[in-house]
């Protein structure tokens, strides 16, 4: 296991450092997941990765609460520093896709791209969080379980009901209560709608067709307040399409990659 203390918190990653000459890819996972969710995209992919458990997940730490998103996108920059890695592409699922919208408007120097998954500038009104949050704390989050794994994923992915499905349910319930909680907050006080076209960086949006927590009509209007930014729908996948079609996510981060490297090239 590889582990850094940054700021407040622990932070637990895995970083395959980048061949000669190659970029490096920065996954950040989404809300009530770990690292794991971006294995098989990472396979797929020649070229250096870093992936990490956002604070409140997986085996990261949970620090100081309440935290906001520019806390999440600290720890990132904080994690890449002590890392030296120098301007990746940053590829971020829902929340982790406003923790790479956060690190390119405070840190744009370790932003070669980024590919937003399922995301946008912001999600969901603060009552909707406020609710989920007062029934979790509740109930807890298996009682959550069934209609949140019915937003992640495409009809025939959950009436398979296989081995990744289940891995899936299984790692949203394990995760921490109260980092799950805490995230809900920062999400529901983050809002960079006004900044999305500030956004100087090549950017592939991409989202499953059957996304049941950022629809893929939100998205899109998102990706089109981003200039330059292309669109992708992946079709029959949820919100969680890197472990539906990890091969097509693959191939849209590979194509940014291309852009990042022409443009480069270009300057």
């Amino acid at each position: 296991m590889q582990a850094k203390q940054i700021g407040d918190v622990v932070v637990h990653y895995r970083h395959d450092p980048a061949p000669a000459g190659r970029a490096t890819v920065v996954f950040i996972n989404s809300l009530g997941t770990d690292f794991r969710i971006w294995d098989d995209v990472r396979a797929e992919l020649d070229c250096g990765t870093l992936a990490f458990d956002l604070r409140g997940h997986g085996l990261s730490g949970i620090g100081r609460t309440p935290y906001a998103i520019a806390d999440l996108a600290g720890d990132l920059a904080g994690l890449m520093d002590a890392l030296e890695i120098g301007a990746a592409v940053i590829c971020g699922l829902s929340v982790g896709g406003q923790v790479a919208q956060e690190l390119y408007h405070r840190r744009p120097d370790l932003v070669a791209g980024l590919v937003l998954c399922d995301t946008a500038a912001r999600i969901g009104e603060p009552d909707f969080w406020n609710q989920r949050i007062a029934t979790i704390r509740q109930s807890g989050l298996a009682a959550a379980a069934p209609g949140i794994l019915a937003r992640w994923f495409g009809a025939a992915f959950r009436e398979k009901g296989g081995a990744q499905f289940q891995l899936a349910a299984a790692m949203f319930e394990r995760q921490p209560v109260e980092g799950y909680l805490a995230t809900c907050a920062a999400i529901a006080a983050y809002d960079r709608r006004a900044d999305a076209a500030a956004i100087a960086v090549p950017v592939s949006v991409v989202v499953g067709s059957e996304d049941g927590a950022t629809p893929p009509a939100l998205v899109e209007a998102f990706a089109a307040s981003i200039p330059g930014a292309t669109f992708q729908i992946i079709e029959g996948a949820g919100h969680l399409p890197c472990v539906e079609a990890p091969g097509t996510v693959a191939a849209a981060i590979a194509g940014l990659i291309g852009r990042v490297e022409q443009r480069s090239s270009a300057q």
